[in-house]
């Protein structure tokens, strides 16, 4: 690292931030370490050019979005799970709420989760996240309207516990 001055630097005071977005977006610690690992690749490979232009965490964000929809495209519709379907047992108590809202995020399809995550995690606008994905903005909308219903009609179905849910 020592031939790229200021990307230790980066890996060093960014990591924390990135792992926490790769959270949000894989639902899962070590998916996210994945992709933060696989973009800080990525960025090291363009650090002499990403430097000198915009922010090398922008870079990095896009890359790790980009990335986590690369991968869903290959499983397109692999559903890993812990327990057999007939299982699941969705019962949340109150001092769960907030766990049971990151359960029902992360059922949702990648693409659908990435929208969401980007639009209210990351507070972008619908033509960046377009940008981010690759997709357009009127995907972006539909995909944000599909994973909202679908987290309404689960967090409805769910016991009545979730009435203050955010």
């Amino acid at each position: 690292m020592d031939d790229e001055p200021g990307f230790g630097e980066f890996v060093a005071e960014q990591t924390e931030a990135l792992l926490r977005y790769g959270y949000v977006l894989t639902g899962n610690p070590h998916d996210a370490a994945d992709l933060v690992q696989e973009a800080l690749i990525r960025l090291r490979g363009a650090w002499p050019r990403v430097r000198r232009k915009d922010s090398p965490h922008s870079y990095a964000r896009t890359t790790m979005a980009r990335l986590h929809i690369s991968v869903w495209r290959r499983r397109r519709r692999e559903h890993l799970t812990g327990e057999p379907p007939d299982r699941v047992h969705h019962e949340v108590f109150p001092a769960d709420e907030e766990q049971g809202l990151w359960e029902e995020l992360a059922a949702l399809p990648r693409r659908q989760r990435a929208v969401l995550v980007l639009r209210y995690y990351e507070q972008l606008s619908d033509a960046e996240i377009a940008k981010v994905l690759g997709i357009s903005a009127g995907t972006v909308r539909s995909q944000a309207f599909r994973g909202l219903d679908k987290l309404r009609t689960s967090l409805s179905s769910a016991p009545a516990t979730h009435g203050s849910m955010r």
